[in-house]
């Protein structure tokens, strides 16, 4: 019995070394091979064909992001102050130019990866294997990016907005001017400067001033002439903030002294504050306390949308 009992573990070690210097060999083996395959001919070819077309990718993508947007503004109109109709059709050529760029840079990524993956893969049956695999991941674990993609379509077809409006984007209240469009996201640049970049599938609402400006009408009640200079002598002092500065375009004189004044302004929608609150401060401040018979009435009314609701409107029986 002790014989046995001393054997026992002479029998176990001795294993355990053997399972060691098995595992140890299969290491050095699985080295070995790794090795043969990275300085074998296969991987060489594999990997140079990889890297060319990289560099290959890589300059088409400039080439074309040159010449494409050539092609486009080949007919554009000549600088100075355009019709409305040609506005707009520079604006679909800036559209268009920043989505092709957009549209080459995932189409030059996704040749250029396709290459890489058949050059290591040579047979058909794992490359078919791998586009399934990519597929599924890109079905289940990429949904944000599809409903962003799908979104820019729409977007795009339904003509919402282009490159170079002004637009407010709900529900993050954004406003600025678009600088890009692409079928992902709009890169958006706010007065201030910042640069919002916005996913297309995130967007519940879009305001879109056509104008890019808003024209905000003040109407202001004063006792006496006297008081009516004062404030035209204090619109003179205009603000830079403004996209055309306020200025009086209708003066009524009644019975008793009384005056009215009409003054319009022009400011980016995000700039409201200028005529409503800055204004009807200096308009105060100029006339006084004492010689202003009503608060200053700010509204805001596009002229050809009135007259067009006038016509759609029906008469009264």
């Amino acid at each position: 019995m002790p014989a046995v009992t001393a054997g026992a573990p002479l029998f176990q070690a001795e294993n355990a070394v053997e399972e060691a210097g098995r595992a140890v060999d299969g290491l050095i083996g699985f080295y070995e091979r790794l090795l043969d395959y990275v300085t074998g001919p296969d991987f060489v070819a594999s990997l140079a064909a990889t890297v060319l077309a990289i560099l290959l990718g890589i300059l088409f993508y400039r080439l074309a992001v040159r010449i494409l947007p050539r092609l486009l503004y080949w007919r554009r109109p000549a600088e100075g102050r355009p019709d409305p109709q040609t506005r707009a059709r520079i604006k679909r050529q800036d559209t268009a130019v920043t989505l092709i760029r957009n549209l080459l840079k995932y189409a030059t990524f996704i040749v250029v990866a396709l290459v890489a993956v058949s050059a290591f893969l040579r047979e058909a049956l794992p490359v078919v294997a791998g586009t399934s695999v990519l597929a599924a991941l890109v079905i289940f674990g990429a949904q944000s990016f599809l409903r962003d993609i799908v979104a820019g379509f729409s977007i795009l077809f339904e003509d919402q907005y282009s490159v170079g409006d002004f637009i407010s984007v709900q529900p993050m209240g954004a406003f600025g001017v678009v600088e890009e469009f692409g079928l992902r996201t709009t890169k958006l640049r706010t007065v201030s400067g910042e640069v919002v970049y916005i996913p297309n599938g995130v967007i519940t609402g879009v305001t879109n001033y056509v104008q890019g400006r808003q024209r905000f009408t003040v109407e202001v009640q004063l006792r006496n002439p006297e008081a009516a200079g004062r404030v035209v002598r204090a619109l003179e002092e205009a603000d830079e903030l403004y996209v055309t500065p306020p200025r009086l375009v209708r003066r009524e004189e009644f019975a008793g002294g009384g005056v009215r004044l009409t003054i319009e302004a022009s400011a980016l929608p995000s700039m409201d504050w200028l005529p409503r609150e800055k204004l009807t401060q200096r308009i105060r401040a100029a006339a006084g306390e004492e010689d202003l018979a009503a608060e200053p009435l700010v509204y805001t009314a596009d002229r050809r949308t009135v007259e067009r609701l006038k016509e759609l409107t029906p008469p009264e029986e």
